[in-house]
């Protein structure tokens, strides 16, 4: 095993078109990916052929492993390509979470349940969707009967948007039947609904962040079965990734990747967004998915003390800790020395960017070829979809999960799902994460040449594209489902 090294001349690699990705039983996966020639199918076929003749005693799949925070990857003798990840790492590894049409079931008659969960799932939608698939994984651990989650109105999203507006609630159902039983609504014998939503006394309010499995058996189970009806309060991450067992990570991922499925006018739309954004130039093109993080409330600006001092120590300190998001301008450089020209074409998923146009204007400079989708959709077009703003940010998320590149700048839900989602999907797509710590080193010296630049950009970059690895204890099983969802191929 070696880590992946780039020559500074890498800096400069010609752009090549990705090929088709094939296809994945999965809502999430996308259905239109890029076209290109006819001949996709020989050109795979040479590549393999190709790697076999390199290696033809390997029988090992393509797998990263970490030495500390170095990632290390096998040596590759292919081509590197802005667009797509090694080929041997998108043939090693297949997903297998989803649900084995003919198993057999071990779901407890009905009248035999160990009495009902109801959960609020707060936040934006990506946090909502962790919610949902935790629940799952909760009433699977206590064999209880998940009642359908409810979106909690946000305080900052200011959105009422119900489950049934977003998901498809039949599908959710009828997916997860052989594991969990799901009702849609809270029981017609429990008659003081309005107590589930208020009262201490059916509230289970005590659970721990990341919590294990044994807690909810030994504490929450107990009080289920005595009240028969529940609500888990609050309930964001209250449950652990490597202190339950593997088939319930299996079954979040279950969950995740294949029962919660967008309302086919979302998936619609965002089909024909993400069509639009490779036709741009009247051909077919790739297309880069930015998610772009610089909301004035999130970042820690100095704030100023009496004496007229700033806390700049403490915000420097947190910019090389790599706590910090990066500025358009920084993305903008850092995206020009791994390779891609200016001609690039550039989804930009993201909230109000604090400094407005001034502040994206070096991001636009370089990049002209930006879009958002309210430029590559009329306002009619829309307009169905501003009554909820949970639905416009599932526009964002299934656009960028369409895209041949995913780029982030910030860590959060959102990031992380997608980069999980394309890793499900096989790991051809590339899903860069940028080391904002080091980034900010080389950004910040004055002395650093643009070809020692390149070279630190594409070195430290090379194997944070998405690539295979362990989900390793206490690892985000959000961002890296392999270990306990995906097989070898």
């Amino acid at each position: 095993m070696a880590e992946f090294r780039h020559s500074s001349s890498m800096g400069s690699r010609a752009v090549s078109s990705p090929r088709k990705r094939d296809d994945v039983a999965s809502p999430l996966v996308p259905e239109n990916l890029p076209d290109d020639d006819g001949g996709r199918d020989r050109h795979s076929r040479d590549r393999f052929h190709s790697f076999l003749v390199q290696f033809p005693f390997l029988n090992v799949p393509y797998l990263c492993r970490k030495d500390g925070i170095v990632l290390h990857c096998p040596r590759v003798k292919e081509p590197q390509s802005l667009w797509e990840n090694p080929y041997s790492a998108t043939t090693s590894w297949k997903p297998c979470a989803e649900r084995h049409n003919g198993a057999i079931s071990d779901l407890t008659p009905e009248n035999e349940t160990n009495g009902y969960i109801f959960i609020h799932a707060e936040g934006g939608l990506n946090q909502q969707r962790i919610a949902i698939c935790n629940a799952v994984a909760v009433a699977k651990i206590m064999k209880a009967t998940l009642i359908l989650p409810v979106l909690k109105q946000d305080q900052i999203w200011k959105d009422q948007t119900k489950f049934e507006d977003i998901f498809d609630v039949d599908h959710f159902i009828d997916y997860l039947k052989d594991d969990v039983r799901i009702v849609r609504d809270i029981p017609n014998w429990f008659t003081d609904k309005s107590e589930l939503f208020t009262s201490i006394r059916r509230t289970v309010k005590n659970i721990p962040k990341y919590a294990p499995a044994q807690f909810y058996i030994d504490n929450v189970l107990p009080r289920v079965k005595e009240k028969r009806i529940m609500a888990l309060k609050p309930f964001v991450d209250r449950l652990g990734y490597d202190n339950v067992p593997p088939e319930i990570n299996r079954l979040r991922c279950r969950v995740n990747y294949h029962a919660l499925k967008f309302l086919p006018e979302i998936e619609q739309m965002a089909d024909l967004l993400a069509s639009r954004m490779r036709n741009r130039t009247g051909s077919s093109n790739p297309y880069m998915a930015l998610h772009l993080r610089f909301e004035k409330g999130m970042k820690e600006w100095p704030r100023r003390y009496k004496n007229g001092s700033h806390l700049w120590p403490l915000a420097l300190q947190k910019r090389k800790e790599g706590r910090c998001p990066l500025e358009p301008g920084e993305v903008a450089v850092i995206l020009r020395a791994m390779g891609y020209p200016k001609e690039t074409q550039i989804y930009v998923a993201s909230g109000q960017v604090y400094g407005g146009q001034n502040r994206m204007a070096p991001l636009r400079n370089m990049f002209p070829n930006l879009a958002t989708k309210e430029e590559l959709a009329s306002k009619e077009e829309l307009d169905g979809f501003r009554k909820h703003v949970t639905s416009l940010a599932a526009l964002d998320f299934l656009v960028c999960l369409k895209s041949d590149v995913f780029v982030m700048t910030h860590g959060g839900n959102f990031a992380k799902l997608i980069i999980g989602a394309r890793r499900y999907m096989g790991h051809r797509l590339k899903s860069i994460k940028p080391d904002k710590g080091l980034m900010s080193k080389s950004l910040g010296d004055p002395y650093m040449g643009w070809a020692t630049f390149v070279e630190d950009v594409v070195v430290t970059h090379q194997t944070r594209t998405g690539l295979p690895e362990e989900t390793f204890p206490n690892y985000d099983l959000w961002e890296n489902p392999l270990t306990p969802c995906m097989c070898r191929a």
